[in-house]
């Protein structure tokens, strides 16, 4: 459950902070908080699953360099966090200005408390709430369930079923085909029109997306309920649909294939289901990987990006994780528009996406299948779309070295550097990474590194001086780029 960030304001713990939003963003006072956080951790985002507000003394953020401060915000944006409230006080007298101008630009909204309030107060007063509204929302969501099972088991259709969801919910609701014809409907489903919501979940039969079913919450109704009511719905309205509409066999083939990938079935059973899905025995292809809480949900968009982007596609989603098999004619050619096609891909806050490497048959389709997972674990999280063969050295390596002999490597090659960060809380291990990275490129380096070029002619000079020289037309260059990729494992 959540509540708006304007109204987390004005709990009396959290009000008491004099709390001031610094920035401009969109529609921020609007924003759903499910949680509330404290850390003073530079490095909190990876375990940040969205949604949080995040509050935070800034005594950490004091005492780095802008470069870091900047890297902060954009990795607390990328995580889809509700807002950044940070206290000013002796540590940090003020938010830095360049920092709220990133965080704008990223649409995170940074919020300053203005008095001392304790952290642990707060987060007890908001916190209780939200739980507590969880946990109704949820009893009452499964007696909804409860009653519509009942009405299932003594022959009611859909739109039976969806009137019981919709007396318990006080939302219309509404059945919807995948082609936008109407399989049934309860209630009234005109709230958008009376300045309402609507709340869609996704209705899948036996893995392949059957419906979707919409409802419509006035604007007095209770979105979090009907959205929990609804979630909790999918497998009854799955069993009324598979009654009247079972998938066909093509779909059925398709979902035994992604099964028997996901397993590491033998060739002979992926050479029989290829065919029947419609993959080609010694046509490329190329699997995909999505880790996310909304996997299910993520579905039906993946599968009509795959349409758009491969003459043939399948889908499966187990848990957290949705996998994809992507049929690629034009080999590499077709892999890259796929894998540019996935960064438009919206997805939750904290949602991971690989594209593994690319097989030469349906036989290999495991493979890269393990590689995409693999290339996702040596990755941070909101990283955005992952290209498993932009990994191949740190893949191999992970696999080949063992953790002592990597890190020694490093250390021998790059260990003044490491050194010399650490000691300086300077950036010139990421510098030399990204200036490698582009092909020894200063320009696109200080472009992506967002530094004048002279500020990184400087940190290079630093660089060559610490590990010996420029290694530019010496045998040293690829070590070093070596020595770079082993540092990120």
């Amino acid at each position: 459950m959540s509540i708006l960030l304007g109204a987390a304001l004005e709990y009396q713990s959290l009000k008491s902070a004099d709390p001031l939003v610094l920035n401009d963003v969109p529609g921020a006072l609007s924003r759903p908080v499910r949680w509330v956080h404290s850390s003073e951790v530079l490095d909190i985002a990876p375990l940040l699953s969205g949604g949080e507000l995040l509050l935070s003394g800034g005594q950490a953020l004091a005492g780095v360099t802008s470069e870091r401060q900047a890297d902060y915000v954009r990795e607390l944006a990328a995580r889809g966090i509700a807002a950044l409230a940070l206290e000013t006080g002796p540590a940090l007298p003020e938010i830095p200005a360049g920092m709220l101008t990133i965080a704008e630009a990223a649409g995170l909204p940074v919020i300053e408390l203005r008095q001392v309030v304790p952290f642990v107060g707060v987060m007890q007063e908001i916190n209780s709430l939200l739980v507590s509204e969880s946990v109704e929302h949820l009893q009452h969501a499964d007696q909804a369930s409860h009653a519509m099972a009942a009405e299932l088991a003594h022959g009611g259709g859909l739109d039976q079923l969806l009137a019981v969801l919709s007396e318990r919910t006080g939302a219309g609701a509404r059945l919807v085909s995948p082609s936008g014809l109407t399989l049934g409907a309860a209630g009234e489903t005109s709230a958008m029109d009376d300045g309402g919501s609507v709340t869609t979940v996704d209705v899948p039969v036996r893995g392949v997306l059957a419906a979707r079913l919409e409802l419509h919450v006035p604007d007095d109704g209770d979105g979090g309920l009907a959205r929990v009511a609804g979630e909790r719905s999918v497998d009854i309205l799955g069993l009324a649909l598979l009654q009247r509409m079972p998938p066909g066999l093509k779909e059925l083939a398709g979902i035994e294939l992604m099964r028997a990938i996901n397993s590491g079935s033998q060739q002979w059973q992926l050479q029989q289901l290829g065919p029947a899905s419609g993959f080609p025995v010694l046509g490329k292809v190329a699997a995909v990987v999505i880790r996310s809480t909304g996997a299910g949900h993520l579905r039906p968009a993946v599968d009509a990006l795959l349409r758009e982007c491969v003459p043939h596609s399948a889908s499966y989603a187990n848990n957290a994780e949705l996998i994809a098999l992507a049929a690629l004619d034009d080999g590499a050619v077709t892999r890259r528009a796929l894998t540019v096609a996935l960064q438009g891909l919206e997805v939750p806050a904290g949602s991971v996406v690989a594209v593994g490497p690319l097989g030469a048959g349906i036989d290999q389709a495991p493979w890269s299948l393990a590689e995409a997972r693999r290339a996702l674990e040596l990755v941070p999280a909101g990283h955005g779309v992952v290209d498993a063969d932009t990994l191949a050295v740190e893949l191999l390596a992970h696999e080949a070295l063992d953790p002592a002999t990597r890190e020694g490597f490093v250390q021998r090659q790059l260990g003044a550097v490491v050194e010399h960060d650490r000691l300086k809380k300077s950036e010139l291990m990421r510098t030399l990474t990204v200036w490698l990275d582009t092909g020894c490129n200063t320009a696109q380096a200080a472009r992506e590194l967002h530094l004048e070029r002279q500020s990184l002619h400087h940190r290079l000079q630093r660089i060559f001086e610490l590990c010996g020289g420029d290694p530019r037309g010496t045998g040293r260059l690829a070590a070093l780029h070596l020595a770079t990729r082993l540092a990120r494992l």
